[in-house]
């Protein structure tokens, strides 16, 4: 038995993981040569925390895993029918199971402007881009670049998890350019979501805390307004007003990969692969799909959310469905257990809804939630979260303005991991986008 994994992100690593440790052979298959820890790339944007930091190589992870075989490359093409891929160079990995993990992209939705003028946030190099243009931004306002042309304000479309986060990050860093004199003033920061509330998700309690932190910070909230269109120094709203803005982090959806989308399997929602209750695609016998490429369905049948929880514990469970064909059982139905959602607005400010419930919580009892479900997520990559734990609560924790990487070095996350095990990290590729086949989720969250 060999079973082939495509994608290294959380699922992917969950499924072989769980697989390495019963000693089946598998090739887990990434056009990156790391797992990227998508949750917190919003502060590798906002200059918080380096890129090394959230992205560990694979061949690390698995160093003591001698059944698992890492192969970085682009995949060309997938045939699910005879459970192959086809590579770049030329080569082609078969394998009596394969597993679609591949992840997603984002998706703008056909706005104009929008694919060569935003930034998008689903990657680590989405990030280093981001952090670099802001960089940029910098020194144009130093060099005398006017207050009213936009070069330091900022629209971050989306009003889920991630243009939240975002959004608060970037307003503490505005705040920190201005006041230690980095820049002559401060750049203003717009959120803006088609919806008629900020976390959609969450409950009301949730939507009003969340507004009044990112206003508190300087931050202005445009809900029930949509993005006509994005230049390079403005953006058009479809009520016919404009907000000036040289930088558009664009949060406001995601769609299932392009290689996942061209293997022919059934996909739905969010051009994701449908995925049966059991993972297994239908009509490709052998075929799983897991994490944020497919549309998994909870126990009522309505798709599970794209949660990083979500994609852990479904690459787990397609392992376990994989050893029990082993051992000559069928495969089983996912059981998702639900840990809540949350996110971080800024410093000192989270907020959780938890428990069967979704009981609410706020300020250092959501941050310690936020806390315990990234480091379980983080323990599948890297084998002491006591670093992170360390950092995380020193983040939250001390009242002070954001790290400015343009004068000094960002916090380190202390691994202590070999000083050899550095991802190769490359700007030269920005990942194919697409318009929607059918209607996607509005804002935005992570495998």
């Amino acid at each position: 038995m060999t079973v082939v994994v495509l994608g290294g992100g959380l699922a992917g690593v969950a499924c072989a993981h769980k697989l390495g440790d019963e000693g089946v052979d598998v090739v887990l298959v990434d056009r990156n040569d790391y797992h990227q820890f998508q949750p917190l790339l919003y502060q590798v944007a906002t200059s918080q925390l380096p890129a090394e930091d959230i992205a560990r190589p694979h061949r690390t992870i698995f160093r003591d895993y001698p059944s698992v075989e890492v192969v970085t490359a682009h995949v060309e093409e997938v045939s699910l029918a005879d459970r192959t891929l086809r590579l770049a160079d030329g080569r082609t990995l078969a394998g009596s199971h394969l597993v679609l993990a591949a992840g997603s992209r984002p998706n703008f939705f056909g706005v104009p402007g929008a694919d060569e003028h935003a930034f998008p946030l689903y990657s680590v190099a989405d990030a280093e881009r981001l952090r670099l243009h802001l960089q940029e931004q910098v020194r144009a306002a130093g060099s005398g670049a006017a207050e009213d042309d936009g070069t330091l304000d900022v629209v971050v479309v989306g009003g889920g998890p991630t243009g939240v986060e975002t959004t608060g990050a970037l307003a503490e860093l505005m705040t920190a350019w201005a006041t230690t004199g980095l820049t002559p003033y401060r750049g203003q920061i717009t959120l803006v979501d088609r919806g008629d509330a900020l976390l959609g998700a969450f409950n009301k309690k949730a939507h009003r805390y969340s507004l009044e932190k990112l206003s508190e910070r300087g931050a202005t909230v445009k809900l029930e307004a949509g993005v006509a269109a994005v230049h390079v120094d403005r953006v058009e709203i479809d009520d016919g007003t404009s907000i000036r803005a040289r930088t558009v982090v664009w949060g406001g959806g995601e769609s299932g990969s392009a290689v996942a989308q061209g293997s022919g399997a059934p996909t739905g929602r969010g051009g994701r692969v449908d995925a049966q209750p059991d993972l297994t695609v239908e009509g490709f016998p052998g075929v799983y799909a897991v994490g944020d490429v497919a549309n998994i369905p909870d126990a009522d049948g309505a798709a599970l959310p794209q949660l990083g929880s979500v994609a852990q514990q479904s690459g787990t469970w397609a392992a376990e469905n994989i050893l029990r064909e082993r051992h000559g059982s069928g495969p089983t139905p996912f059981h998702y257990k639900d840990k809540g959602i949350m996110a971080m607005i800024g410093r000192n400010a989270a907020v959780a809804e938890v428990g069967k419930g979704r009981h609410q919580v706020e300020g250092p009892l959501a941050f310690a939630a936020w806390l315990g479900v990234h480091a379980s997520l983080l323990s599948g990559a890297h084998s002491r979260t006591d670093a992170f734990l360390t950092w995380a609560w020193d983040y939250f924790d001390r009242d002070h303005a954001a790290t400015v990487e343009a004068s000094s070095t960002p916090k380190r996350i202390a691994w202590g991991d070999r000083e050899t095990d550095v991802p190769h990290i490359s700007l030269d590729e920005r990942p194919t986008t697409t318009t929607p086949r059918q209607g996607d989720r509005g804002g935005a969250t992570h495998e």
